[in-house]
This record gives structure tokens, C-alpha cells and sequence, in this order.
């Protein structure tokens, strides 16, 4: 008989007459307030699996194929505590469960950065004591196809755990906890330099003619890998469906920044995953928030200079069309020459902005920053009206910076920016008599400074589609 492998909290689910659980379902675990839970794992066909939680019973008999599913009724009472009882011909009890609010964690090296390497680690590693936030980190692995185990547990955020929580994650988790006063918990699944092709299951991707750039360096190459076309979904994100979460945040796009034509196909290629994820989930259109690439390589003062990451940020943003998403500016902290800010801090608290704001109905938390809504030429002068935008000002009270101004001539020159009383942006540039098209902040390292009342970074943006 098959037995768990106990190696650093391998999981391995695999049809055996003893009853087993899926990977998340294990001690510390968190289980998504208000909602049905799905539990499930394998058992030999045919036996009766119980399942025991906060005074509910519920009963099943596994498949032909060795599997099991119950739904525990919602709770909400994100006090309850204790122990999942499964009970079939052996026993499993699961301690230290928690009920609150939980999420999904993914993407690249950004969302993969530990608390140990963002700044103030010292004073954040001291300050980590939070035993109602925990946090579920997924062994790597790349499958050829889907899998419904792998290796991770639940780990308690404590001063000596928190170094190897994701800091985006975990800084997200941080303001959700202490505004919500709930517990908290991430199932973090990232693996860096990867694409968002293999997030996404093959299955979903795999007859749009669209990507086929995207899938032709993968012929004749049939061994699994961490950046092939679904092979991450299969190892890293498959074996959690479908257990409960509020929502899912997310932190990629470097590596699909290579050339332009990747960055414009971004914008079919980010949609497509969350329909995906959405979809498999069963769970509905489920929050979904991702961080915007920030600024980074050196700054570039020609305004006609060509920018692949802007190209990415612009994918991004077209995405925010899908119902219930959202995105977090990241353009004023970035690094020049640290593709790995070190500022998680402010990345994780403002997709928790987002979420209590949209998703969670906090009254006076701050969204997001200036979005574009829409704009009018008025002979020389073009005025750009913009979302989220009380307050509208230059940070510091500086001039406003960022802004170019093109003719027909498609010759893009540094223009003058000014906020007006009634809260528009009036853009001019003396090298343009009659403008056509409007920039802001498009380049890799763009230097812009506008803001809203909070401080908050207007998101780039242009108006033309060169």
C-alpha cells in the first residue's frame, strides 16, 4: 500500500485504500468564510468517507476512480477553530483549522520574493507576529498533465516563519487581517522567470491561432518545463482547484516582456487565465488583482523611443474590462537596475486597497491612482479628464511630468502639463500646433510625478494605437 510521503510536507495524493486529502487540506489550514467549502481526496472505490468540521457531518463514498468530494455548509463565524475530522478506514485529523478570508498568490520572481529580501526585513520580521495569518507555499513543479497533488504546507506567520513568505502576499495579507480583524490565508503558488503561458492550462490556449508565436518555440520539445505552455497549471495551480478562496492576486509579466509583439499579445493572453482559472474554479467571477510591471532599466529621455514593458503595462490595463478586477500602479517604485523592487510593501497594500475597497465595501480606503477616462483636443491644447483623480496634483508640487504630445507627423515632443481647478490635465507642447495624439508615462522608466489626494500614481496611458 501507498503511503504519504512526509518528506517537507510532500503531498502526494494518489488512489490508495487508505483515505487521503487533497494537498491545502492539511493542520493550519484556512477555510473561506461565507462560502461552500469543497473538501476532497481518494479512498478506495466504493468506501464511505466522513468529514467532521465545526459541528457539521457531512457524508460521501468514493468513485470508481478512488475519489471524493464533500461541500461543508458556509460559516461565518471566522471565531470557529479546531480540528477537520476524515474519517474512513483509517482516520485524519486535520488541526489549528482557521476560518477568514483566502486567496490565491501567483506569478513570477516579483510574487515569489521573499519577505527576506524586501526592504526592511529586519523590522518587518520583528513586527510578524500574526498567528491568524498563514500562508500555503507550493512546492515548484512543472507536469505535463494536471495533476491532483504536490508537494507545500501550511505555515503560521510568526518573526521566525515570515523570511520565507511571498512579500507581495504576505504584505496583502497584512492589511486585509488588520482592516478585516479576520484570519487570513494565501495559497502561494509562483515560480520565477516564468510565462504566463504556463499558468494557464493547455487546454484553454491551445487552439487560439492568436499565440501560436507563443507555442512554436515548444515543437518537437516533449519533455515538461517550467515555461511550456501549461505545464505549471498542471503541477502548481490544478491540485488547489477547487478549494474555497475569496479571490486571486497576481504578479508576472517580465518574462512575456521580451519583445513588443509578446507584450501586445499579453492582453488576449492575461484574459484568457483568469477566464481559465475562473472557470475551473466553479466559484464564479471571483476577484482577481494583479500588480502593474513598475519602472525599471535606465531612464530614456526620447519620448519616440520604442518600450516593451509599456506595451506590457498596457495589457495589463486593457484587462481591467474583465468584471471584477482590479490592478495596482506600481510605476513610482520601481528600480532602475533591480528588476526585484524592494518595496513589496506598497504593492501588497495597494491590491488590499483595491480588494477592501471594491470587493470587501471599506468605506475611505483609497483605490488606486489617476486612470485615464477620456480626452478632447481643443485646437493646441488637448485636456485629459481621469478616474480616481480628487486631488489631482504633481507629487511634491513639482510641475507635472510624463506628458508627450504627437500631429499627424506621428513625432511625439515633451509637452507642458497642467492641472486645472475643475480637476482635468490641459496638455500642450509648442512643437505640436495641431495634436493628435496624447502619451503619458509610456516608457520603461518613464518620469512622471502626477498623483490623487493619496498619493497614488496616475497609471500610464496613451491615446494613439502606433
Amino acid at each position: 500500500m501507498k503511503k504519504w510521503i512526509g518528506l517537507l510536507g510532500l503531498c502526494a495524493w494518489t488512489a490508495q485504500a487508505e483515505v487521503t486529502l487533497a494537498p491545502a487540506f492539511s493542520d493550519y489550514m484556512v477555510l473561506q468564510r461565507g462560502a461552500v467549502a469543497p473538501v476532497w481526496g481518494t479512498a478506495k472505490p466504493g468506501e464511505k468517507v466522513t468529514v467532521e468540521f465545526a459541528g457539521q457531518t457531512k457524508r460521501t463514498v468514493a468513485g470508481e476512480d478512488g475519489r471524493w468530494r464533500v461541500r461543508l455548509d458556509a460559516i461565518n463565524d471566522t471565531t470557529v477553530a479546531g480540528g477537520l475530522k476524515v474519517t474512513g478506514e483509517n482516520i485524519l485529523l486535520i488541526k489549528g483549522v482557521l476560518v477568514g478570508e483566502v486567496w490565491f498568490a501567483s506569478g513570477q520572481s516579483n510574487m515569489a520574493m521573499t519577505v527576506s529580501r524586501c526592504r526592511d526585513f529586519e523590522k518587518e520580521q520583528t513586527a510578524a507576529k500574526f498567528p491568524h495569518i498563514r500562508m500555503f507555499i507550493t512546492g515548484r513543479s512543472a507536469q505535463l498533465q494536471p495533476q491532483t497533488g504536490c508537494a507545500g504546507k501550511w505555515w503560521i506567520c510568526s518573526p521566525e516563519t515570515v523570511g520565507n513568505f511571498s512579500g507581495t502576499a504576505y504584505f496583502f495579507a497584512r492589511a486585509l487581517h488588520e482592516q478585516l480583524k479576520v484570519p487570513v490565508g494565501i495559497i502561494h503558488s509562483s515560480w520565477g522567470g516564468t510565462s504566463i503561458e504556463a499558468w494557464t492550462s493547455w487546454e484553454a490556449q491551445q487552439n487560439d491561432k492568436r499565440l501560436s508565436m507563443v507555442y512554436k518555440p515548444w515543437q518537437n520539445k516533449p519533455k515538461a518545463n517550467q515555461n511550456k505552455p501549461g505545464n505549471l497549471f498542471n503541477g502548481m495551480v490544478n491540485p488547489h482547484i477547487p478549494y474555497g478562496i475569496r479571490g486571486a492576486i497576481w504578479y508576472q509579466g517580465e518574462r512575456n516582456s521580451r519583445q513588443i509583439s509578446f507584450a501586445k499579445v499579453y492582453s488576449i493572453q492575461l484574459p484568457m487565465m483568469i477566464n481559465d482559472w475562473r472557470r475551473r474554479w466553479g466559484q464564479g467571477d471571483f476577484p482577481f488583482l494583479w500588480a502593474q510591471l513598475p519602472n525599471f532599466k535606465a531612464v530614456n529621455p526620447d519620448p519616440n523611443a520604442p518600450s516593451i514593458w509599456a506595451h506590457t503595462r498596457e495589457s495589463m490595463a486593457r484587462t481591467l474590462a474583465l468584471p471584477n478586477t482590479g490592478m495596482a500602479t506600481t510605476i513610482d517604485i520601481g528600480e532602475a537596475k533591480d528588476i526585484h523592487p524592494k518595496n513589496k510593501q506598497d504593492v501588497g497594500r495597494r491590491l488590499a486597497n483595491w480588494a477592501l475597497a471594491e470587493f470587501y465595501n471599506q468605506e475611505d480606503v483609497p483605490t488606486t491612482g489617476p486612470m485615464y477616462a477620456n480626452h478632447k483636443i481643443k485646437g493646441a491644447t488637448v485636456r485629459v479628464q481621469l478616474r480616481y483623480a480628487a486631488g489631482l496634483k504633481a507629487k511634491a508640487g513639482d510641475a507635472v511630468t510624463g506628458f508627450v504630445l504627437a500631429g499627424a507627423d506621428k513625432v511625439f515632443h515633451p509637452a507642458t502639463a497642467v492641472v486645472t481647478e475643475d480637476n482635468f490635465v490641459e496638455v500642450t507642447s509648442k512643437a505640436v500646433a495641431k495634436p493628435v495624439a496624447l502619451r503619458y508615462g509610456w516608457a520603461d522608466n518613464p518620469v512622471v510625478n502626477l498623483v490623487n489626494q493619496h498619493n497614488l500614481p496616475a497609471t500610464p496611458f496613451r491615446t494613439d494605437d502606433w
